[in-house]
C-alpha cells in the first residue's frame, strides 16, 4: 500500500493536486485487485489470502471516498454538516496550521483608579484646537469707525488751537515784556505779575469777548506814567507804530470847551486803527494817561468803545487806563497796615493782599466818577520804599554816564521826603518822581 504525506502548506492549489495523485494510485490498484479477483474466480477453490486482500481493498475505497467527500464538503464551505447520514466518520491526520492557536491570556492588570479632574470655571467661549484657533470673525460697526474719525477730528481742532495759542503769544514777545518790566520798574513786582497774567489770558487767543480794560492807579511818582511808555514801546516794536495810540489828556485836549470836538476825533481814530488791525490780525494798543484830567466827554466815548455790544473788530482791543483817582486810600491803607505785614513776605504777597483789600474800595469811589471803571479789571501800585528810591537813582545815574557811587546814591536818596516809618520801613512822599530832576542837578 502506497504511504503519502501531506504538505504543511494549507492553500487550496497544494491539496488538490494531493488527492488527484491519490485517486489516480487507488484507481490503479483496485483495478489490479479486480483483475486477480476473476482469475481466482475461474478457479473453483480461492484462496484465503484473496479475500483478505479484497476487503482490504474495500476498506481503503470507503476510506478514500470519505476523504473525498470530506474535502468536496471543505471547499464548499459546508463542513462536516453535509455528510450522509449512515456513512461511517472517518479521521484522517490533522494538518498543522498557525490559524487555530490561540495566544494565552496575560495576566490581569490591576486597575489604577483614575483621579477625577478638577472642572473649573467654564469658559464662556470654546475655541477649538491649537492647530485650528482662529479668534471668530466679528463684524465692525460702522458707529466705532465714526467715532474714532471723531477722536481724530477732535485732536486736529484741539491740536491747532493749542498752535494758535502759541503763534498768539509768541507774536507779542511777552517774555522780553516780562524781562523789561521786571529792570525797569522798582518796588511794583507783584503789579508787574498782574499786569501780565491779563495780557497772558487776553493774547492767548485771538477771539474775545470784550476787550481787555486795566485800570492803574497809584500815588504820584510810583512808575504810572513810566509803565505806560514801557509797554506802548514794546508793542510799537510787536505789532506797529499805527497801531499803538498814547493818548495824553493835557497834550491832545487841554481846554474843556474842546471836549465835544476831541471825543469825536477820539472815536475815529479808535475805529480806523482798530479796522486796521481786524485786516492784519493783530491787537491794538490805547494808552490814556492822567486820566484823572480826562473830560466826561471822552469817558462816554471809551465807554461806548468798550461796551460788550460792538462789532467783532472791537472786541480785539487793549485799553491801558492810568491815573492817580483813588490813590488816598492806597496811601492810607498801606501806613496802616505795614507794621502787620511781615519782612519775610514777597512782593508778590504784599501786592496780592493790597489788590484783595483795596480793589472792592476803590471800584466804588471810581464807578462814581465814572461808569466805564465797571467795565475795567484794576490794580493798584503801592507806595515806594527808601530801597526803591536808591534803585532809581543808581538806574537814572548810571544812564547819565556819571559813576555810581553808592555814598552819593544815599546822600541824593536822603533828600527826598518820606513818610514816618511805619513797621521798619520809610515809605517815599514822591516817590521817583524828583530823582531826574536831582541827577540834572549833578
Amino acid at each position: 500500500m502506497p504511504h503519502f504525506k501531506m504538505s504543511d502548506k494549507s492553500s487550496s492549489t497544494s491539496s488538490s493536486q494531493l488527492v488527484e495523485d491519490f485517486e489516480g494510485e487507488l484507481d490503479e490498484e483496485v483495478d489490479s485487485e479486480e483483475g486477480k479477483n476473476q482469475k481466482d474466480r475461474g478457479s473453483p477453490t480461492p484462496s484465503l489470502s484473496s479475500f483478505a486482500s479484497l476487503r482490504a481493498v474495500i476498506r481503503i475505497k470507503q476510506k478514500y471516498q470519505a476523504i473525498k467527500r470530506r474535502r468536496q464538503e471543505m471547499a464548499l464551505g459546508l463542513g462536516t454538516q453535509g455528510a450522509l447520514t449512515g456513512a461511517p466518520r472517518c479521521t484522517s491526520p490533522k494538518i498543522f496550521t498557525f490559524n487555530g492557536l490561540t495566544p494565552p491570556p496575560f495576566p490581569a492588570i490591576p486597575s489604577v483608579p483614575q483621579k477625577k479632574k478638577k472642572r473649573g470655571r467654564k469658559r464662556d467661549v470654546l475655541y477649538p484646537p491649537e492647530r485650528q484657533r482662529k479668534m471668530p470673525k466679528q463684524e465692525r460697526s460702522r458707529a466705532t469707525s465714526c467715532l474714532y474719525l471723531l477722536f481724530v477730528i477732535v485732536f486736529i481742532q484741539v491740536y491747532n488751537a493749542i498752535e494758535n495759542l502759541d503763534d498768539h503769544v509768541l507774536r507779542y514777545d511777552l517774555e522780553g515784556l516780562e524781562k523789561t518790566l521786571r529792570r525797569e520798574m522798582f518796588g511794583q513786582q507783584g503789579a508787574v505779575e498782574g499786569l501780565l497774567s491779563h495780557l497772558n489770558d487776553y493774547l492767548s487767543t485771538y477771539v474775545h469777548n470784550k476787550p481787555l480794560v486795566v485800570s492803574i492807579h497809584g500815588p504820584c511818582g510810583v512808575g504810572k506814567s513810566h509803565l505806560g511808555r514801557l509797554l506802548a514801546g514794546h508793542f510799537r516794536s510787536v505789532v506797529g507804530d499805527t497801531l499803538v495810540l498814547q493818548y495824553y489828556v493835557l497834550h491832545h485836549c487841554p481846554q474843556e470847551a474842546d471836549a465835544m470836538q476831541c471825543a469825536r476825533n477820539l472815536s475815529t481814530l479808535i475805529s480806523e486803527m482798530v479796522e486796521k488791525a481786524e485786516e492784519e490780525e493783530k491787537i491794538p494798543l490805547f494808552v490814556f494817561d492822567e486820566a484823572e484830567h480826562m473830560h466826561m466827554e471822552i469817558f462816554d466815548v471809551l465807554l461806548q468803545l468798550v461796551a460788550s455790544k460792538q462789532s467783532n473788530e472791537y472786541l480785539n482791543a487793549i485799553y491801558l487806563i492810568l491815573s492817580n483817582l483813588g490813590h488816598a486810600h492806597i496811601t492810607k491803607h498801606m501806613l496802616q497796615n505795614s507794621s502787620s505785614i511781615p519782612m519775610a513776605m514777597t512782593a508778590s504777597g504784599r501786592h496780592s493782599n493790597l489788590v484783595k483789600e483795596l480793589t472792592p474800595i476803590l471800584r466804588k469811589t471810581l464807578e462814581k466818577h465814572h461808569p466805564l471803571w465797571s467795565e475795567a479789571d484794576i490794580l493798584p501800585l503801592g507806595l515806594l520804599e527808601k530801597g526803591h528810591v536808591m534803585e532809581c537813582f543808581l538806574e537814572e545815574v548810571t544812564r547819565e554816564g556819571f559813576y555810581p557811587d553808592h555814598s552819593n546814591i544815599e546822600r541824593l536818596a536822603g533828600e527826598i521826603e518820606y513818610y514816618p516809618a511805619v513797621g521798619g520801613r520809610e515809605y517815599s512822599q514822591t516817590g521817583c518822581k524828583q530823582v531826574v530832576a536831582k541827577v540834572n542837578l549833578l
